[in-house]
């Protein structure tokens, strides 16, 4: 059982972080490797060495040749887990309206645009269904229920369904295939010196009087290894979850700095990141000056 709870959950943290889908979703090279200090998802600490927050970060870029305080362009990265703590959405809500624009990750129709804080907003795709479990489990809010995608200066930044399913034809890629990956990723966890304790506290989380904190922490630990988790999915070469959408995203991005947008935020799973920030240093010359943090969920009693 406990086998089976590690590799489910290794599964769920690396698409939850790197993968939004809207309800019509129908069933490159390997980037360099990024430095071993840089993270988009971080567990909190107290004195205690007792965690009390998972957060997300919101990473500035601008030119290299600029200085810091006169940028001519500023493109943020905002991290995002797709369930977290409603305070978490509305703060996204407050930051995104500070955009000229708001490029948003969602593999849905150009241009489509959920509604906020309706049932229609909950996605039906099966990977998307997981997300949904997640939610309940956790007792966490979703993304597509909170976020305001009705802001005018939201901008779609993804595939469409279409785009999707032949990109992951083309590179003869499933979900299936993620899954099982994840599964190999949960074996070989087992054999690491502290695999059979991390098992033991998932296992008991799920029967403990305050479940959705307990396991809330357990997902944490998960969340945070998240390069590792997202190396499960990409393989060698990349994947179409990953490196194919954040190339979509990328285009959309050089389209706008064409247009002469100069303050943008690209608003994308927190998994899409290590590949997404190896690209805006190597592809568009820019270097990151700044990091903020933003609470995702609450880990406090």
């Amino acid at each position: 059982m406990s086998l089976t709870i590690r590799w489910l959950l290794s599964a769920v943290v690396a698409i939850s972080a790197s993968a939004t889908f809207a309800q019509e979703i129908k069933p490159v090279a390997k980037p360099a490797a990024k430095k071993s200090d840089l993270k988009y998802i971080r567990v909190v600490k107290n004195d205690k060495e007792e965690p009390i927050a998972l957060e997300t970060s919101v990473i500035r870029f601008i030119p290299k040749a600029d200085e810091a305080s006169k940028p001519t362009v500023e493109v943020d990265l905002i991290g995002a887990v797709h369930v977290g703590e409603k305070s978490y959405y509305e703060e996204l809500n407050r930051r995104f309206k500070k955009y000229d624009a708001v490029l948003y990750e969602l593999v849905a129709p150009e241009g489509k645009k959920p509604a906020k804080d309706t049932e229609k907003g909950i996605p039906t795709h099966p990977i998307a269904g997981l997300q949904v479990g997640m939610q309940s489990m956790l007792n966490l809010e979703h993304q597509l229920q909170h976020v305001d995608y009705q802001q005018a200066n939201f901008i779609h930044a993804d595939m469409s369904p279409e785009e999707f399913d032949k990109k992951m034809k083309d590179r003869g890629e499933s979900f299936m295939q993620m899954f099982f990956r994840a599964m190999g990723h949960g074996l070989a966890q087992q054999g690491k010196k502290d695999g059979g304790t991390k098992d033991t506290e998932l296992f008991f989380a799920l029967f403990a009087k305050d479940r959705a904190l307990k396991m809330k922490r357990a997902m944490a630990e998960q969340f945070e290894n998240l390069e590792e988790q997202m190396s499960v999915l990409e393989g060698d070469n990349g994947s179409t979850i990953i490196t194919e959408r954040n190339r979509k995203a990328l285009e959309v991005l050089r389209r706008e700095m064409g247009k002469g947008t100069k303050k943008i935020a690209i608003f994308y799973g927190a998994g899409h990141f290590p590949d997404m920030e190896q690209r805006l240093l190597d592809e568009f010359g820019l270097k990151r000056v700044n990091e903020e943090w933003v609470t995702a969920w609450k880990l406090e009693k």
